[in-house]
């Protein structure tokens, strides 16, 4: 496999063409952002841990039926995927109240919710990633009627896969965000699943173990994030 030139660019990796059409290369970066990169700093061999946990979890659930980009992890960097088509639509799930819901709505962090939440959000950097419904998907075009049912459901598929997988490590998903996109006509997962994506905390201590770590000055980032590849990876 050839890898060409790079033709993307994001917060936190890079995509290169190679010379199948159908698969792309997706280099990790160590770069991290917040508050839609209004927030800019580096946290040490992030991108070669996020590619180690990605790996893992995308092969977990590719094991369990979901069909993810996923091809294989080329060295400690570098990932083969299939080339999808982005829908532009970010998909939110919550277990617990943290983060941006808990801000919104005035809730205290850390309350148990009664059934998972599902969210949306419009993927764009320079707009904040606004928050958005179906209504607005289909009214746009974004994704079809047949589509949006089985990101749905994909998506309350993998919140359910991963608090398992989590819990069975002593770890509480809290919240993460997916990103879906088609090939061939088909719905895949694709981007990553890592500490940048999810929030994470001890069982027991509630000990945030993500990138709340980096976003809320806390400290010991990269210990965060090791442990994490520790217990996911090991």
């Amino acid at each position: 496999m050839n890898k060409g030139k790079a033709f993307y660019e994001g917060k936190a990796k890079i995509l290169y063409a190679t010379d199948d059409p159908d698969l792309i290369i997706q280099y990790f970066k160590d770069d991290a952002t917040a508050f839609n990169a209004q927030k800019r700093g580096t946290i040490q061999d992030k991108g070669i841990m996020n590619n180690k946990i990605s790996e893992v979890l995308f092969k977990f659930l590719e094991t369990e039926g979901v069909p993810t980009h996923f091809v294989q992890r080329l060295n400690d960097r570098e990932m083969l995927v299939r080339r999808l088509e982005i829908i532009p639509v970010e998909v939110i799930v919550r277990n617990l109240i943290a983060g941006s819901l808990a801000k919104r709505l005035g809730l205290e962090e850390g309350g148990l919710l009664s059934r998972p939440i599902l969210e949306h959000c419009y993927k764009s950097d320079s707009l904040g990633d606004p928050m958005i419904n179906e209504f607005h998907i289909r009214a746009l075009g974004w994704a079809t009627d047949g589509e949006l049912r089985e990101i749905e459901a994909l998506s309350f598929r993998v919140n359910a896969l991963l608090k398992d997988f989590f819990d069975r490590r002593n770890l509480m998903l809290v919240d993460f965000k997916l990103e879906f996109g088609r090939h061939h006509g088909k719905v895949y997962l694709g981007d990553e699943i890592c500490p940048d994506t999810c929030r994470l905390w001890e069982k027991g201590s509630l000990e945030k173990l993500d990138k709340d770590r980096f976003r809320r000055d806390l400290g010991k980032v990269e210990d965060a994030y090791q442990e994490v590849c520790r217990r996911v990876c090991g």
